[in-house]
């Protein structure tokens, strides 16, 4: 017989924790499974400096660690498991992990997005020693240096502009002769003193020191001519976009052509009573913990308000 929730929380980055921590301070004994990534992208995030309340650089991985502890002080259930399918047809919804199945009266979706890399040699293993795909997150570290952004879209034009007011140069590679994004952001772009672009060109390796965690340049290569060259740089912003990790909704919750789920205005609320989506899941904008943290918090008070509207608590 499977264990029937009040409510039950898929994943475990800063929404998912929030909405842990809210949901249990209001006595519900949320359960929370937590994906075989625990904490989300902020795990593998070396210095924070954004996340309010911290007067000096905090480590990605330790505020995680925080906020599962706080989630479980207050009554959290976590666990280690992994959702592979839902069916939220019924008032009862179920959830069916790889070890077992769940029922809920209620479902929070925070299983957040995953940034798309390069996929070439040297990227993963500088990742958060030079290689971002956040330059609101990591763009201070690199303060009247020289910067590289790969993306011709508007997250790519978002993060070289955004960086450019921080960094003395950005470069933005791009494997086509024009860019993808809207023209107001292009125009900004081309306005820019400090932006430079290479075009019809993709990165193909990062270069550094392994040893002391520090990129030094990247090697590119010309798409029409196939010729190669170094660009020394001290920063490497990945910016082609994000995919949210929503493969298992499909058809099951409205979501946009890029699969984030939607959500009512001012709300967590999806297309189907009791189930709501927090952080990266639904926010294709700002993409921040603090963000994150604060749909956790909405996404729990919008589940407290429906178990009580209908009479479950």
């Amino acid at each position: 017989m499977p264990s029937k929730e009040k409510i039950l929380i898929i994943g475990s980055g800063p929404a998912g924790y929030t909405a842990a921590i809210y949901a249990a301070r209001a006595g519900l004994k949320p359960l929370l499974i937590s994906g075989l990534e625990p904490g989300g992208q902020l795990t593998i995030t070396t210095d924070v400096e954004n996340f309010p309340g911290f007067e000096n650089p905090i480590q990605g991985p330790w505020l995680m660690e925080q906020m599962k502890k706080q989630a479980e002080m207050y009554g959290t259930r976590i666990l280690i498991d992994y959702v592979r399918n839902v069916d939220f047809s019924g008032k009862v919804h179920k959830v069916i992990t790889e070890k077992e199945e769940f029922e809920s009266f209620s479902t929070i979706i925070a299983t957040g997005a995953k940034a798309k890399w390069l996929n070439v040699e040297g990227e993963e293993q500088f990742r958060g020693f030079g290689v971002s795909a956040c330059a609101t997150c990591d763009g201070f570290f690199f303060k009247d240096k020289v910067v590289a952004v790969a993306g011709g879209g508007n997250t790519a034009a978002e993060e070289a502009l955004f960086l450019s007011n921080i960094c003395k140069e950005v470069v933005v590679i791009h494997r086509r002769d024009k860019l993808r994004a809207e023209k107001i952001l292009q125009n900004r772009l081309f306005e820019k003193k400090n932006i430079k672009f290479i075009w019809n060109s993709s990165v193909t390796k990062v270069l550094g020191d392994l040893k002391n965690k520090r990129i030094s340049s990247l090697l590119i290569e010309n798409n029409k001519s196939l010729d190669t060259k170094e660009l020394e740089i001290d920063g490497f912003f990945v910016a082609i976009g994000h995919s949210p990790s929503t493969s298992i909704f499909k058809e099951k919750l409205k979501m946009d052509s890029d699969g984030y789920i939607i959500t009512n205005a001012d709300s967590t609320k999806t297309s189907v009573d009791g189930v709501f989506a927090a952080g990266d899941v639904t926010d294709r904008v700002f993409r921040q913990a603090v963000t994150a943290a604060g749909m956790g918090c909405m996404s729990a008070l919008e589940a407290e308000s429906f178990l009580t509207k209908n009479k479950i608590i």
